[in-house]
């Protein structure tokens, strides 16, 4: 069980802490995912539990604090970006090596090898291993002493889905034998997925605690996702029938040719675009992710009190539906006028030009190797920009295992 009291990093000159007065717990047996976009503090928090970064407040990873642990490894498994080492060395010898520092006979090296699929792979050299095999190498190292809990970030973070779904099953094979699973993510849909504790955080404070089915009922809402050549009409006559029919529909215009539409059905959509003859590319159920501040909402009411339309088609201008910030790229959002129905740059004055896109520094890989010790500082407030369009690659490993 992981306990993290009142956790809260050193300030910056005269910026706020990233992470500030952060507390929760990570049960046994358990995957708890720790949720939030790029920069709320996800990075930096796990550093903080680790005792890798110098703030305030303590964790205890089954009572006892890291630093009175005789062996932290043996105890915590740790995957903290990628996997470090000379890219000259081989999958094996670098097994090998971790085998000597955390004290476990090399024959264990072996059997962790096997276990996440890399058997056929001992011999490559690390530096031309696809992100997928880089995974498992990770995971690997972090098994390597057979730990009671598992601390990733971002573990999934720019996988192809059948590379995900694996990784994901050895969390929950570990979890179910009793360990406790600690995973930061910044996508809402794979937390609902994986997690069966999702811990909310945004701007470094934890803003919503939540069982998996209750933060897919609060968090998550069904949509229909439509692509068309047509999308700008499409959007105006969705939101004129929804009005007619006094319903509440919200119609938001996306990037390229695609609208989110909430509060509708397939059967509903597809209706309107055969009865007007509109061509489309897509017609689909989704998921889509309302944003912390539903959330906040919540909590501060004590009821969930989502932003919907009334049949205008309007956004809240306090967040989008897919939980961005409005301040970066805004959506187009169909709605009447007083001149007919038109795109209206949602949240600014008529006339008024977008904010650009809201951009930030990286930084650099930390170098996790399954030894707490043996971390790289980062800075604070620059967490990793991790999206699925960013793979690498997605190669074969053969059946996957089962520990």
């Amino acid at each position: 069980m992981i306990q993290a009291f009142g956790l809260t990093s050193n300030p910056r000159k005269e910026h706020p802490p990233a992470v500030d007065d952060v507390s929760f717990e990570a049960h046994a047996g358990r995957v708890t995912a720790l949720l939030g976009a790029p920069g709320a503090g996800k990075t930096t928090t796990l550093r903080l539990m680790l005792e890798l970064q110098h703030g305030r407040g303590i964790t205890h990873f089954r009572g006892r604090p890291l630093h009175r642990i005789a062996h932290p490894s043996r105890e915590v498994g740790v995957l903290l970006g990628d996997v470090p080492g000379h890219p000259s060395r081989t999958v094996r010898g670098h097994v090998r090596m971790l085998c000597a520092a955390v004290g476990v006979p090399v024959r264990r090296g072996d059997e962790v090898l096997e276990a996440v699929g890399l058997e056929s792979l001992r011999d490559e050299r690390l530096g031309v291993l696809a992100r997928g095999m880089d995974r498992r190498l990770g995971l690997a190292c972090a098994l390597l002493a057979d730990p009671h809990t598992l601390v990733l970030d971002d573990p999934a973070g720019a996988l192809c889905a059948r590379e995900a779904r694996w990784l994901h099953g050895m969390l929950r094979a570990h979890a179910d034998q009793g360990g406790a699973v600690l995973i930061s993510t910044a996508d809402p849909k794979e937390a609902a997925r994986v997690a069966d504790r999702v811990v909310t955080l945004d701007r470094g404070r934890v803003v919503a605690d939540q069982e998996a089915a209750d933060f897919s009922r609060t968090r998550l809402r069904p949509r229909v996702a439509v692509r068309s050549p047509h999308a700008a009409r499409l959007a105006a006559l969705l939101t004129k029938e929804a009005r007619a029919a006094r319903r509440s529909v919200e119609v938001v215009q996306e990037s390229g040719n695609r609208l989110a539409v909430y509060g509708s059905t397939c059967a509903d959509v597809g209706e309107i675009v055969f009865r007007n003859g509109i061509l489309v590319h897509q017609l689909a159920d989704e998921e889509g992710d309302m944003g912390p501040g539903a959330v906040l909402r919540e909590d501060g009411a004590g009821a969930l009190r989502p932003a919907r339309a009334t049949g205008t088609g309007r956004t809240p201008a306090a967040r989008r539906p897919d939980g961005t910030d409005p301040t970066a790229t805004r959506p187009t959002v169909t709605r009447p006028t007083a001149t007919g129905l038109g795109p209206v740059d949602e949240g600014l004055p008529q006339g008024e030009g977008a904010h650009p896109p809201a951009t930030g520094p990286k930084h650099g890989p930390a170098g996790p190797d399954g030894l707490p010790g043996n971390r790289s500082a980062s800075p604070d407030t620059q967490e990793a920009d991790r999206t699925p369009e960013t793979r690498t690659g997605c190669a074969s490993a053969g059946d996957d295992p089962v520990l």
